[in-house]
């Protein structure tokens, strides 16, 4: 009877350890809000397509997805403490809130160069170029986004007498376009590109277009201090992710391309020339932050910060996970 009782009671203890073994993985999943401007953009789905992949589950991750308006929104719910992460705020509106003594810091790049961005017309419009848009309105999304970084560049690199007019995303852009109430609208890939292909719409101005930002990094991946102290292993763990997102995106399997089609409501033809034709992988690589040297200097021109940052606050204020 003794040895009954004592073989029971192993097998009660290992069937104990199984259920406590079987919930571990669950309660290892740490959950991470996040806000990314531009829903259905290509940069800005990475962390979308990664969870429906399960890579930042292989992390540990469960993450929660915002999406805004633009940088300006994202940029704001970081550092309300809202969500833990920001994905793609302009890289003026970071570098002016940190100068501020906001609680910001910057884990990542999240866009070099801004060929991706475009600014467009009505087919019909008088407008051909830039500088015909003296008394007329420009658009970007939000304030603090890239959108509005480059606009203000545009404004004094040709000596703009165009107003500039935050309109949020492609898609209430568009409509404002097309109904008068806006010149000039805004738009990224995937979006636009049906519109233009019909011949409803003529491109006017490349983000490029603006030296400022040509070839620099504009867009940024954020958190706040306060996260980045308590949750340091955490947002590593983030960071893994996607970069091995960014790999799979890049790669050749076709499941790639069909989730960030499924995702938007797009064919994969069109989800491959948005990745093919506007981001090369280059654009999105999350580990250097391009163009310091003249970003900083051309932030006080344009007026988002009044001196420029010193090596030591740069320091401070980007901390990029190692790899």
């Amino acid at each position: 009877m003794g040895r009954s009782n004592l073989r029971r009671g192993v097998l009660a203890l290992l069937a104990a350890l199984s259920l406590v073994a079987g919930a571990a993985p669950a309660a290892a999943q740490d959950t991470l809000k996040v806000a990314a401007g531009q829903r259905g953009n290509w940069d800005t789905s990475i962390s979308e397509l990664g969870q429906r992949a399960g890579i930042f589950k292989k992390h540990g991750l469960v993450l929660e997805i915002l999406w805004t308006q633009g940088g300006g929104e994202t940029q704001q719910a970081v550092l309300s403490g809202s969500v833990d992460i920001g994905v793609a705020p302009g890289i003026m509106g970071v570098l002016s809130a940190f100068s501020k003594g906001a609680p910001v810091r910057i884990i990542g790049a999240e866009t070099t160069g801004a060929a991706d961005l475009y600014w467009y017309v009505p087919a019909a419009s008088p407008i051909k170029s830039l500088k015909d848009t003296d008394g007329r309105t420009i658009a970007y999304s939000t304030n603090g986004s890239s959108t509005h970084g480059i606009v203000t560049a545009f404004m004094k690199q040709f000596d703009l007498k165009a107003k500039p007019t935050a309109t949020g995303g492609p898609a209430p852009t568009l409509t404002q376009v097309m109904s008068g109430q806006i010149d000039v609208g805004w738009s990224a890939p995937p979006f636009g590109l049906q519109q233009l292909d019909e011949g409803r719409i003529r491109i006017i101005a490349s983000g490029n277009d603006a030296t400022v930002f040509k070839g620099q990094t504009v867009r940024l991946l954020i958190t706040n201090t306060a996260t980045l102290q308590g949750r340091k292993a955490v947002i590593e763990r983030y960071m893994k992710a996607y970069r091995e997102t960014i790999d799979w995106m890049y790669s050749d399997d076709p499941a790639a391309l069909k989730a960030y089609a499924d995702f938007v409501g797009i064919t994969a033809a069109m989800a491959k020339r948005t990745r093919d034709n506007f981001f090369p992988r280059a654009a999105v690589d999350p580990d250097r932050i391009v163009g310091l040297d003249t970003i900083v200097p051309d932030a006080v021109a344009l007026k988002y910060t009044a001196a420029p940052l010193s090596k030591e606050q740069l320091a401070e204020l980007i901390q990029i996970p190692p790899r």
